[in-house]
């Protein structure tokens, strides 16, 4: 399959109005291509299965799951400059208003009120801007493709659910066999040609929240074993830059539901407590986050890796290694496509020391990302 004939794919499947997905790993040159044969809407029954998963931000809601065995699946490997994009702008109308800066300011100043006075430590608030636009998701898609090669790129489409886009920079879990990593991200800077940078204080305490409330999340599942947690570093996602830390261990199969529902929502799109920064998300944001900080990836997927040359016998020369792999990120950087309109998604992490000012000013640094596709 050709590059050209893989993006015609898609849009014969948007068409005929039937699911797909289209999606491409971090720093990987490869495209994979998952269609569905039918329109049935399925959703997830338990973490053995094998498939795409689309999950919202709240966890109480249904998991949407693309089973991998009925679908039509391809994989395509592609050069950069090969991803040519039309030249033409997508005429966009993109104003935010004083009523949606001053909601915006006062539901930061709210969630520093709860934190000062609650045993809340952080809450994540967002909000979402609606762009008038020449819908041409194929297009955008490629963009996303091109301008953000260090995130998981996407194109999702059910025709009862909708069309969404993303370019995450964050993971939720990625598995090997029985080994497992996933990442704390927090803080925020606009990127400037350089990750020597340094660090405020409350960032610093912000990702150390994340990373503390992560490690207990994971130390308290059975089974999880040589937890490994890395130092503090500087990541890049795009225009801007976050602190990271890198997790990882050895799990067992049967536990991977539970390393999941223990990681979302994470403190990055959620807050500390847990149970308490969603409830007062869902009471004080005032509009449904959707599929925004929910996750999104594969699971379960069956692999064929090569043996390593210096352990082959002759019993086993012959022979791949399969290896089942499952790599969840968290839906961030996101969009959804309406007729004529794109919502986009954008968030940030509040703490005691939160000024609403910079907190807003944020909000439209991160929105950058989706709206330079536009």
């Amino acid at each position: 399959m050709t590059l050209p004939i893989y993006f015609q794919k898609l849009e014969q499947q948007l068409e005929a109005q039937l699911p797909f997905v289209a999606y491409r790993h971090p720093n990987s040159d490869e495209l994979h291509l998952q269609l569905q044969q039918d329109a049935k809407l399925e959703y997830l029954e338990n973490f053995q299965q094998e498939g795409f998963v689309f999950a919202p931000f709240d966890d109480q809601q249904k998991t949407i799951f693309f089973d991998r065995k009925t679908a039509e699946f391809s994989k395509l490997n592609y050069a950069s400059e090969e991803l040519t994009s039309e030249d033409t702008t997508s005429a966009t109308s993109f104003e935010t208003t004083l009523q949606q800066k001053t909601f915006h300011k006062n539901l930061v100043e709210k969630g520093v009120e709860a934190i000062k006075n609650s045993a809340l430590e952080k809450v994540v608030l967002s909000r979402k801007q609606v762009l008038v636009v020449k819908t041409q998701p194929i297009e955008y898609f490629k963009r996303l493709l091109k301008n953000y090669p260090t995130a998981f790129v996407y194109c999702w489409y059910h025709p009862q659910v909708g069309l969404w886009l993303a370019a995450t920079p964050e993971t939720l879990v990625k598995t090997q066999n029985n080994r497992f990593k996933t990442m704390a991200l927090a803080g925020t800077q606009v990127f400037e040609g350089t990750t020597d940078v340094s660090w405020g204080e409350k960032e610093k305490e912000e990702q150390a929240i994340v990373t503390r409330t992560i490690e207990n999340a994971l130390t308290n599942i059975e089974g999880i074993e040589r937890l490994q947690i890395s130092e503090v570093h500087t990541h890049r996602a795009g225009n801007v830059m976050h602190l990271k830390t890198d997790i990882s261990g050895v799990f067992q199969k049967d536990s991977l539901a539970e390393i999941v529902t223990s990681l979302h929502p994470t403190p990055a799109v959620c807050g500390l407590p847990k149970q308490m920064a969603k409830e007062f998300i869902l009471k004080e944001e005032a509009y449904d986050r959707a599929f925004y900080s929910g996750y999104v990836g594969e699971l379960n997927i069956q692999v064929e890796k090569a043996r390593n040359p210096r352990k082959r016998n002759v019993e086993n020369s012959a022979f791949n290694l399969i290896e089942r792999q499952s790599n969840l990120y968290v839906n961030l950087r996101c969009m959804q496509l309406l007729e004529n309109k794109a919502i986009l998604y954008i968030g940030g992490g509040i703490t005691i020391d939160s000024n609403p000012t910079a907190e807003w000013e944020e909000t439209l640094r991160k929105a950058e990302t989706m709206q330079k596709v536009l």
